[in-house]
């Protein structure tokens, strides 16, 4: 089993930069695929980005592409992802989560999940 606490969050302007990191608990972090979701209110949670278990493979939405990175630390067990030029409709409470070995877009694929932490992009 393991267990995510994302960090990072917060209000920043547009243009602006965050970075998101996802802290796992136990020893098989390395074993799974992890991605970043998120949830606006009022919408339904989305897929933002996605990394497999030994970080060759990454996926991202096309509203995020080119301005967001998925990263992780195996040695550390963190994920990381970096959010530049940040727009509005970026806000979100961000989560992370842990799943299948492979990269996957699709939320049914991780069965881990934090507790979120909340971005907010002011225009």
């Amino acid at each position: 089993q393991v267990q995510l606490v994302e960090s990072g969050g917060g209000l920043v302007q547009a243009g602006g930069s965050l970075r998101l990191s996802c802290a796992a608990s136990g020893r098989t972090f390395s074993s799974y695929g992890m991605g970043w979701f998120r949830q606006a209110p009022g919408k339904e949670r989305e897929f933002v980005a996605a990394i497999s278990a030994n970080g060759r493979d990454t996926y991202y939405a096309d509203s995020v592409k080119g301005r967001f990175t998925i990263s992780r630390d195996n040695a550390k067990n963190t994920m990381s992802l970096q959010m530049d030029s940040l727009k509005p409709e970026d806000t979100a409470v961000y989560y992370c989560a842990a799943g299948r070995p492979q990269a996957s877009i699709y939320y049914y694929d991780h069965y881990y999940w934090g507790q979120g932490t909340q971005v907010t992009v002011s225009s």
